[in-house]
């Protein structure tokens, strides 16, 4: 079974919006599972103190090397096959390749930060590959965690309903996806493109390439970029 261990400050923010939806019928089919890690419950002295001043001066508080590391040791031995994620906005751009491969493997451990940042001797005595799902700092990443175990979940057996749902998406091949009609026939005036409606199955995958394409070539040139040759 592909399991979630989560490491964070606020355990209760979990399942959270996992538990709907195709994930949560996933999570209570037992096709995954998720457990929450308490890093506070590794806090030291009577107020479970998790963070201190930065070295070197500067704003905000830094997470302690000493407690994460007691909480990833307690939630993950260290013959756990799993790869251990730490969210974060300075780690590799999240992708669907990398989602692909992880949603392939036995799960994955998901460090959550919080304050200004990890101290970064944790990240390197516990092997924590930093990750981002995008240019820009939320309070902390368990929204981020969610992400990633979202994308995770709907591409293992079972739960999506038809295989081809997690083919013809967004990134698959490199491209975005191609744009989806459905009755009525004519909306405000506006038509579904006569080729959907053919039968003509050779031309309406040629002209969907051709959309996710022309899409591409518009909105994430980078992505079009990175597909010539």
């Amino acid at each position: 079974m592909w399991r979630a261990t989560v490491l964070t400050l606020y355990p209760q923010m979990f399942p959270g919006p996992l538990s709907e939806s195709l994930s949560g019928e996933g999570l209570a089919r037992g096709l995954w599972r998720l457990d929450t890690h308490d890093i506070r419950a590794h806090g030291l002295g009577r107020h479970r103190a998790v963070d201190d001043t930065p070295a070197g001066g500067g704003a905000g508080m830094v997470l302690r090397a000493d407690v994460l590391a007691a909480a990833i040791d307690a939630a993950a031995p260290a013959d756990d096959p799993r790869p251990r994620l730490l969210m974060s906005p300075r780690g590799r751009p999240l992708d669907q390749a990398r989602v692909r491969a992880l949603a392939a493997g036995p799960g994955v451990i998901i460090v959550c930060g919080r304050f200004e940042g990890v101290d970064e001797r944790v990240i390197e005595g516990r092997g924590l590959e930093e990750v981002s799902i995008g240019d820009y700092v939320l309070s902390g990443g368990e929204i981020a965690a969610m992400v990633v175990m979202d994308a995770c979940v709907r591409l293992l057996p079972g739960v999506m309903g038809k295989e081809a749902s997690g083919e013809e998406e967004s990134f698959e091949d490199g491209l975005l996806e191609y744009p989806h009609y459905t009755r009525p026939r004519e909306w405000e005036g506006r038509t579904i493109p006569e080729v959907l409606l053919s039968g003509n199955h050779a031309a309406i995958a040629r002209w969907r390439r051709e959309e996710a394409e022309r899409l591409t070539r518009i909105r994430r040139p980078d992505l079009w970029q990175r597909r010539k040759p």
